[in-house]
């Protein structure tokens, strides 16, 4: 399981990995295929017969990227386990691989559902007792665990030499990716976000859990966006010095780990609410608070630097939040809210009654396969498409108001403001019940914008849906109106 994945054994087979854009899933399949087991959306198969590539990243002990070549085109070293039996699991895909085992695909043949199959390697197993009775028994416990932004266990055991948790499968991508994806997320999203983990987390400090491992790599995204908690006390061993007359040994990820826990106090509460602290920094800026290619200089660092301030990182990013970072990632765990339960309370204060546009999006408009949308900064692009076959393009975006006066508007070009369409535009204008006919200059042109504003406090996911629609299909007809053509 050590050995290095750009130097294959005798008995490893490469397979390239697959990519479905229409639900963000990665997996590595026992054959090129055509269709996205996940969710059977048909992946761009290229003319060689293999699936478009991008796997996760792997990342060492500080939780840097590893390098293992090219990310769009490197064949990925995979075990034998793969289109084989393991009792009554049928072992489908990789879905990521790790120093501490691999997760799988896997097909539940008793119960026909699909699971996500994370399995210890037998040489590890045998070579570290004391993590598989960790793994066991930290499973066991998180089993009870019922909640919706935790990762559901839903059994544990050991089938010829391997031990694996079965868990529920989560079709979407991890934090990271999300980052490494699209970039640090608006500060209201990666509030909301974070706010969701915290939720999560207090579910588990409540029932006497600790995660020990909290880190972008163990949160998984739902199709609607919703953040899942993995790996429950599955954190793995650091050991700093082996050669040396006294050696350090510590759980987790270094560049997620509380101060303390380099002082060798035990884990708590209050550590997991430092590590959901590097989560939102990574969310705000893309960056982790501390990097460091030594280890040693690392925890140094951690323990003894002051956090970096928000401003260096060149991004708008609001005082309360960038407050409430910093109490998240207090030095001292007094300093920090003691468990989940205040952290969520700290961010729901923060967050006021503000839901994400995200989110807001994701409820819109989940039940719409037709209707496509990306974020763009800090606004959001729709693209629909009409029955008729004509296209058009909404934006939906945040005004730059204070948080509770914040409104959501929401616009659709229809064509340029030349003069000659002025008199009809007004007219059109005066028969418009909701929202209105503007000009607004768009890449040093004057056009013609149907917009419509609301409250962002209180708008919903339904009102979006109708005023997107609304908006699009009103831009479109004036577009259709005034030029005769399809611009939009």
């Amino acid at each position: 399981m050590n050995r290095d994945r750009r130097q294959p054994g005798p008995n490893t087979r490469l397979f390239t990995a697959a990519f479905c854009p229409s639900c963000q899933f990665s997996f590595v399949p026992e054959r090129p295929v055509g269709q996205c087991p996940a969710c059977g959306s048909s992946l761009d198969v290229s003319a060689s017969g293999t699936c478009e590539t991008r796997m996760h990243q792997p990342v060492d002990s500080v939780g840097k990227p590893v390098a293992v070549g090219p990310k769009a085109s490197q064949a990925i070293e995979v075990d034998e386990l793969i289109g084989q039996k393991l009792g009554v699991y049928d072992c489908d895909a990789l879905l990521g691989a790790g120093a501490m085992g691999r997760v799988y695909l896997a097909r539940h043949r008793d119960l026909q559902r699909k699971c996500a199959l994370k399995i210890l390697p037998p040489a590890m197993a045998s070579s570290d007792p004391a993590y598989v009775d960790r793994f066991m028994n930290e499973g066991r416990a998180a089993a009870a665990l019922n909640h919706p932004n935790i990762v559901t266990i839903h059994a544990i055991g050991e089938e010829r030499g391997y031990h694996f948790l079965e868990m529920e499968f989560v079709a979407g991508r991890s934090l990271r990716d999300l980052v490494e994806d699209e970039g640090p997320q608006t500060p209201v999203r990666a509030t909301a976000l974070t706010l969701r983990i915290a939720e999560g987390l207090a579910a588990a400090h409540s029932a006497g859990i600790l995660h020990r491992d909290l880190k972008p790599d163990n949160v998984m995204l739902t199709h609607q966006g919703v953040p899942k908690i993995a790996d429950f006390g599955l954190a793995k061993r650091v050991v700093i010095n082996p050669d040396a007359e006294r050696v350090l040994e510590f759980v987790g990820t270094p560049g997620f780990m509380a101060p303390e826990l380099f002082e060798h106090h035990p884990a708590t509460a209050a550590s997991d609410v430092y590590a959901l602290g590097v989560c939102y920094f990574y969310l705000l800026t893309g960056e982790l608070p501390f990097r460091n290619d030594s280890l040693s200089e690392l925890i140094q660092e951690i323990i003894h630097n002051p956090l970096p301030g928000f401003r260096s990182f060149k991004r708008s990013i609001p005082m309360e939040m960038a407050e409430c970072a910093t109490m998240l990632l207090a030095k001292a765990p007094e300093n920090r809210p003691r468990s989940g339960v205040e952290a969520v309370q700290l961010l729901q204060a923060i967050l006021g009654q503000v839901e994400d546009i995200e989110s807001l999006l994701q409820k819109a408009f989940a039940n719409h396969r037709e209707i496509r949308w990306r974020r763009e900064g800090h606004r959001y692009r729709i693209d629909l498409t009409f029955s008729g076959g004509r296209r058009q393009t909404a934006f939906v975006e945040p005004s730059e108001h204070a948080a509770a006066d914040r409104l959501l508007k929401i616009s659709s070009v229809c064509c340029p403001a030349l003069s000659v369409y002025f008199e009809p535009a007004l007219r059109l204008n005066s028969e418009i019940l909701h929202g209105a006919l503007a000009i607004a200059e768009i890449d040093n042109k004057a056009v013609f914008v149907m917009v419509d504003n609301y409250p962002l406090s209180t708008v919903d996911p339904e009102e979006i849906r109708r005023s997107v629609l609304e908006v699009a299909h009103r831009a479109d007809a004036i577009e259709k109106l005034l030029t005769g053509l399809d611009l939009n």
